[in-house]
C-alpha cells in the first residue's frame, strides 16, 4: 500500500531578524511554495514584516510546535520557535546582538528536527557572524554550527548556480594557514564530496575538475610543491576508486572551462579561490550547499545586507533558488 503522509515540511530559518532574512522568506511564502514549509524564526518579526511590505491581505502567521503541523495552505507562514520571543525595539538595519544570537538558535532547532528526520530539508536564511558573536555563539558562520552539531567530521561547502559548481578543500581560514590545511587526505576527502553532492543533483557520472593551489598549478614545481606532492596523488587516489577526476588544473581557467560544460564540478584549494567565479556570476541565483551532512541543507549565496534590510527592496531569488536546490536534491519523506 502506498502512505497517504504528507510529504515532510522544508524547514527554513529566518537568520539574523535585523537583516534581510525576514523580508525575502516573506516574499517567497507570499509567491507561494508547492510544497510543505515552516520558519524557525520570530513570529513578532515575521508580523512586522508582512505589514510593512503591505500584505496582511495575502498572508497570515500560524505558530507550531512541531514541523509535522507546518501549513501546506497558500498565504499561511508557519513559525516555529523554541526561544525566547525577541524585543521590539530590534529594528532592520541596526545590528543586534539578541539578533545574532537569535539565528543561531534558530538553526540549531531546525538540526535537531532535521536529524530527528522530521525535515526534508534545510534552507537558511543569512546571520551575521558579528552580532551572532556579540550575542555569545563564536562560530565563522553556518557551515561549521552544523557540521559540530550533527557530529559531522567530512563536509564541504559547495556554491552553486546554472552554470557553475564549486566545492571548498579549506573554508573560512586565513589564507596563511591555506597551505598547511591542503592535506592529501582533505583533498581526497573534498573529491569524493564533490561527486556525492553531484551525484544527488542528478548526474550520472560526474566529472570533478581540481583546481591546482599555486599559480598554474604550480608550473611542475616551479612556484611550490603542494599541486605534485599532495594534490595530484590525491586524484590518482580518486581515480582508483572509480571517480572521474582530472587535475590539477591552473585556477585562472579551470573554472571558465567548467562554465563551458567541460566539468561537473571544480573542487577550490580555498575560499575566494571558488567563491569569486561563482559571485561574479550574480547572487540572484547562487545557492550554497554543506555537503556531507546526513540531511539536506542549502542557502542564499549574500550576506544580511543592514544596508537595505527594511526597505522592502531585497531580492528572494537566491532563496527561491536554494529552496528549488534542495527540494532537488533531498526525498520527501
Amino acid at each position: 500500500m502506498y502512505s497517504t503522509a504528507p510529504p515532510l515540511p522544508v524547514g527554513f530559518t529566518m537568520g539574523d531578524a535585523a537583516g534581510i532574512g525576514p523580508e525575502i522568506i516573506v516574499k517567497l511564502f507570499a509567491a507561494g511554495l508547492p510544497e510543505p514549509a515552516l520558519v524557525y524564526g520570530d513570529a513578532g518579526v515575521l508580523a512586522s514584516t508582512i505589514q510593512q511590505l503591505g500584505l496582511t491581505a495575502s498572508l497570515t502567521l500560524e505558530i507550531v510546535s512541531e514541523p509535522r503541523k507546518a501549513s501546506h495552505h497558500p498565504g499561511v507562514i508557519s513559525v516555529l520557535n523554541r526561544w525566547q520571543a525577541l524585543p521590539q525595539d530590534i529594528k532592520p538595519g541596526q545590528p543586534s546582538p539578541l539578533a545574532g544570537r537569535g539565528a543561531y538558535e534558530y538553526l540549531c532547532h531546525a538540526i535537531d528536527d532535521a536529524m530527528a528526520g522530521q525535515l526534508r530539508a534545510i534552507v537558511t536564511a543569512p546571520l551575521n557572524k558579528k552580532t551572532m558573536q556579540a550575542g555569545g555563539v563564536d562560530f565563522p558562520g553556518h557551515t561549521e554550527i552544523l557540521a559540530e552539531r550533527t557530529h559531522t567530521e567530512q563536509y564541504a561547502m559547495m556554491l552553486a548556480n546554472h552554470e557553475l559548481r564549486v566545492i571548498l578543500v579549506t573554508i573560512h581560514v586565513p589564507l596563511s594557514e591555506v597551505s598547511r590545511l591542503v592535506t592529501p587526505e582533505a583533498e581526497l576527502n573534498t573529491i569524493r564530496l564533490a561527486w556525492q553532492a553531484c551525484r544527488l543533483a542528478g548526474i550520472d557520472k560526474p566529472r570533478v575538475a581540481v583546481a591546482g593551489l599555486n599559480p598554474h598549478a604550480g608550473e611542475e614545481g616551479r612556484f611550490g610543491r603542494e599541486d605534485i606532492d599532495i594534490i595530484a596523488p590525491a586524484i590518482e587516489k580518486a581515480r582508483a576508486e572509480g571517480i572521474d577526476a582530472s587535475g590539477p588544473w591552473p585556477g585562472d581557467t579551470v573554472f571558465m572551462r567548467a562554465r563551458q560544460g567541460e566539468f561537473d564540478i571544480v573542487v577550490a584549494q580555498y575560499h575566494d579561490q571558488g567563491l569569486i567565479p561563482v559571485k561574479y556570476m550574480g547572487l540572484d541565483q547562487g545557492v550554497n550547499v554543506t555537503v556531507g551532512l546526513p540531511f539536506v541543507r542549502t542557502s542564499v549565496d549574500h550576506g544580511t545586507a543592514f544596508d537595505i534590510a527594511g526597505r522592502g527592496i531585497a531580492d528572494p531569488a537566491s532563496l527561491r533558488a536554494a529552496y528549488d536546490l534542495a527540494l532537488a536534491m533531498a526525498h520527501p519523506g
